[in-house]
């Protein structure tokens, strides 16, 4: 059985003299929904004008090679929650709710909120859920003391129906405004608790308006550049149109974000809450000539023609933008302010290094994917730490594919084990936009790295016995 180790004597193995600091740490994990791993200005993009996102990073550790293991809601959620592969708990592709009404994770299954719980935390989700309608999937048996929020996936930008107190209620005003409310205060009424709150923002998923006049306003007059405008029949006009909103609801939890980092240091929690900041998965718009994620849609004035599984105007996909997401972490007194990490890490990862932050001792019981993070931040590098990443995909709803992504952060190798002719080859050091297939190549080097790629693939993919590919 787990047990709560002493937080002090766990400090003092990693980091020596943060003990007074960082014993006993609240948990703030603010999750995004669909915010690329450009939409934030500490990558440099300048149409991101994030100043409280940039903030964290410049109190924090930036990951700018963290990435999900599936490139949309549902699998990505599971994954967070659980850390296991969605293809082991059954959620490949995002929950429909009137396709799969009873489908959703399991109760069983051990999830890293529910061990906090038990270990004395105050526990609350804000947001989005997404795993699951059913009374038995709810948030509170997961280990959540409390939950306001929606259960299914998306919800109006503007005076939303969401759940309260085991009611649905109609709100008032705007989404992104209604949820930092909240999480403001929950982190009042539980400021002399020790607490985690999951502050799950719907922003920046579609719709991405109506929002405040102040989040759009930078964008209203500014000349929008595109990553590709010479993309062959690009719709660049509906791009430039979509980009202005995507980065207005960027901003839209950017100036929520900034409420809530203030309401941290007003009640004076600031130096004793971890703030983890991530999102769900990246996103496209425009690059490669698509927009939305894994599950992509073409943005052409003529796209290409549909296929036996792939409907016309979809294009399912694993690129970098799906697959990366923008992650920050900052922990007072023990990690180092303005530092960047370029370790490869999971959204895996988070179930064991969250309950090393909290110095609680991992149960050898449960079975886990990921790895814990807390020594290779705090710069105690593992030779053997493997910063390939490896990724799934199963679409089920647009399209049907199965697709299954290796990288070593050089060359990617992209395989679907359900439509032939779909897979990809990128040399991701000279062509980090992943705009050339070397797929066909036949020269030596080129098949020698699909080779290993290929092999170590399949040996991730025997290792959660997927079968995908007999």
């Amino acid at each position: 059985m787990m047990r709560v180790i002493k937080l002090a004597a766990v400090i003092f193995l990693l980091v020596g003299d943060s003990i007074g600091r960082a014993a006993e740490p609240n948990i703030l994990f603010v999750l995004t929904d669909d915010q690329a791993p450009w939409a934030i200005g500490v990558s440099g993009n300048p149409l991101a004008k994030t100043p409280h996102m940039d903030r964290l990073a410049k109190e924090g550790v930036y990951l700018p090679n963290a990435y999900t293991v599936t490139p949309v809601c549902s699998p990505s959620r599971a994954a967070l929650m659980t850390s296991r592969y969605g293809s082991e708990l059954g959620i490949t592709d995002w929950i429909h709710p009137r396709n799969e009404p009873n489908l959703g994770l399991d109760p069983k299954i051990p999830v890293w909120p529910k061990i906090l719980q038990q270990a004395g935390y105050k526990t609350g989700l804000v947001g989005k859920w997404h795993l699951g309608l059913l009374d038995s999937q709810h948030p509170t048996v997961f280990g959540f003391d409390y939950f306001m929020g929606h259960r299914a996936g998306g919800w109006q930008t503007a005076n939303p129906v969401l759940e309260k107190d085991g009611e649905n209620q109609k709100f008032e005003g705007l989404n992104a405004d209604i949820l930092a409310d909240e999480a403001i205060e929950f982190l009042t009424s539980n400021r002399n608790e020790k607490f985690l709150l999951c502050w799950h923002t719907r922003a920046p998923h579609t719709r991405w308006l109506p929002v405040a006049d102040e989040d759009i306003a930078p964008y209203e007059n500014l000349k929008i550049e595109i990553p590709n405008p010479d993309y062959p029949n690009l719709d660049t006009e509906r791009v430039k149109r979509m980009t202005k909103e995507y980065f207005a609801s960027v901003r839209s939890v950017d100036r929520n974000l900034g409420r809530v980092l203030k309401t941290l240091d007003d009640l004076e929690l600031t130096n004793n809450t971890i703030v983890i900041f991530s999102s769900d998965h990246g996103y496209n718009m425009g690059h490669n000539g698509i927009w939305h994620k894994g599950n992509g849609h073409w943005v052409l004035t003529s796209p290409p023609p549909a296929t036996d599984n792939i409907p016309r105007g979809q294009r399912p996909n694993m690129y970098d933008n799906s697959i990366k997401v923008p992650t920050i972490i900052r922990w007072p007194g023990v990690l180092r302010s303005g530092s960047v990490d370029e370790s490869t890490y999971s959204n895996l990862d988070w179930f064991p290094t969250i309950l090393a932050m909290a110095g609680i001792e991992l149960d050898p019981e449960i079975l886990i994917r990921g790895r814990n993070m807390v020594p290779q931040l705090l710069g105690k590098r593992k030779l053997d730490w493997n910063n390939s990443y490896y990724a799934e995909y199963s679409t089920k709803h647009q399209s049907q594919t199965d697709m299954r992504m290796i990288s070593n952060g050089k060359w990617k190798l992209i395989r679907d084990f359900n439509n032939s002719g779909r897979d990809e080859l990128y040399n991701l050091v000279k062509d980090p936009a992943e705009s050339n297939n070397l797929i066909k190549q036949q020269d030596k080097r080129t098949q020698l790295v699909r080779f290993y790629l290929e092999r170590e693939m399949l040996t991730r993919m025997k290792s959660i016995d997927d079968d995908v590919h007999r």
